[in-house]
């Protein structure tokens, strides 16, 4: 049901007791689960808590829809009442468009204005915008790909503050009310063919991370969260990647996990040292890793395919084509998307295609299918998880729900007035979709309302 302002006008005490119960419900989920970062708690995707509606359409369980300024393909994230999202916001009259020639291709979206950089807070439980604060104002020096965006990194945070991360127009913490607090400027990225830049940030062992993989220089950087200054950094011998980094713990040891084309490497996080590396992904690693029971699992999908599960129990130095690698696999695997791995099934989609593969985690194996997903195409959203659902959104505004099983099955597929790119968000009963245009906060109709 479409939010309405009631402003000061007065309700029926049915109506005020209906609200009442609303509001306790609302505050219900906010307690159950947070979705902090990109692709939630865990950074893999998954929601242990949430239960997310099954069906939606433009009139029907669309809670609220807020237009949103400029372009972005970063997700949303969730804490509380609060919804942070980022945007680079088209500002000034067009000038004509700047290419680089040396790092061009035809598939670059030339920049014509001047940005705003901005970070918006929106209230949960209405959509309206709290607050809004420009970070940067600058005429970027690379375009990016034309399916991409200047925005597209998600931000992180901590419950007290959040870190949004705008690439080479730097990293920058504000507090729950807009305020900046500290900006970290760390320089200017040149992607390949100047295609953009797409890495989110994590939060790890206190300090705000972030892989800077370009055709310079690459490096992976600690920012302590507190102050801005630099903790760490350990340069790395990678070409442009896109691929966020993901923490994991494994008996009582921290490790971040970076996927790029030269190598997958682990970095302790209190202090840049790498720990182990193993190589065998294509160029233009964009896909993150997962981990899950002591493996790492990376994939690639781009000139070769490319997918490896190892195992981190003794992992030190290089470990290609060693014993810890479990196994390795040549066929449908993931290129934009991330892959999923849920209740025991690793999930991944085809390149750009609605191509659904089920892998055994155990040998690398199809358990089943693979399977062509009807009603839905090409997707740069990675797939997410709950209640035993799979979600999946594609370019073209359809998002769809498989049940997961043994053969996993479609429970429908929902249309909307939009195309996502960005992944989406799963938060108690409420699920949130950013789209090119819009950002909507789906959840299904109390009875009665």
């Amino acid at each position: 049901m479409p939010a309405i302002s009631l402003g000061l006008v007065a309700v029926p005490m049915a109506m005020a007791v209906a609200m009442a119960l609303q509001i306790c419900v609302f505050a219900d989920d906010m307690a159950v689960d947070q979705w902090p970062q990109w692709r939630g708690p865990t950074g893999q995707g998954i929601s242990n808590t949430a239960e997310p509606p099954i069906e939606w359409a433009e009139d029907k369980n669309v809670a609220w829809k807020v237009a949103l300024p400029g372009k972005g393909h970063s997700t949303p994230i969730v804490w509380g009442q609060r919804v942070f999202v980022t945007a680079a916001i088209p500002v000034g009259d067009a000038q004509p468009p700047v290419y680089d020639q040396a790092e061009g291709s035809h598939d670059n979206a030339p920049v014509t204005h001047h940005y705003e950089f901005a970070v918006i807070c929106l209230s949960r439980a209405d959509g309206k915008e709290q607050w809004r604060t420009t970070v940067a104002k600058v005429f970027p020096h690379e375009g990016g790909h034309v399916s991409g965006s200047l925005a597209s990194q998600s931000p992180v945070t901590d419950g007290e503050r959040v870190y949004a991360f705008f690439g080479s127009r730097g990293l920058h913490c504000l507090d729950f009310e807009g305020k900046l607090v500290w900006t970290k400027d760390l320089g200017q990225m040149h992607t390949h063919h100047a295609h953009g830049e797409g890495a989110s940030p994590i939060l790890a062992a206190g300090n705000v991370v972030v892989n800077w993989d370009h055709e310079k220089q690459s490096f992976i950087v600690a920012i302590d969260k507190a102050t801005g200054v630099e903790k760490w950094r350990t340069n790395r011998d990678e070409p442009t990647s896109w691929s966020t980094p993901l923490l994991i713990e494994h008996k009582g040891q921290q490790q971040i996990i970076v996927n790029a084309s030269t190598r997958i490497r682990a970095y302790n996080p209190k202090t840049g040292e790498e720990i182990w590396q193993c190589g065998g992904m294509s160029r233009n690693v964009i896909a993150s890793p997962l981990f899950a029971d002591g493996v790492v699992f990376a994939g690639s999908s781009y000139d070769t395919r490319a997918m490896v599960a190892i195992q981190i129990e003794g992992a030190k130095g290089d470990v290609t084509g060693t014993a810890q690698v479990l196994w390795e696999r040549n066929k449908r695997t993931p290129y934009v998307p991330s892959p999923l791995l849920y209740k025991g099934t690793l999930y991944t989609l085809g390149h750009y295609q609605a191509i659904l593969s089920c892998i055994d985690p155990k040998t690398g194996e199809d358990t089943t299918g693979p399977f062509r997903l009807p009603g839905i195409q090409n997707f740069y959203a990675s797939p997410v998880a709950a209640a035993g659902r799979i979600y999946l959104s594609d370019l073209n505004g359809a998002t769809m729900v498989l049940q997961h099983s043994e053969n996993p099955s479609p429970i429908g597929v929902n249309q909307l007035d939009d195309a996502f790119s960005a992944t989406p968000v799963l938060v108690g009963k409420d699920l949130f979709l950013r789209g090119e245009r819009h950002l909507y906060r789906i959840r299904e109709a109390e009875q009665g309302s």
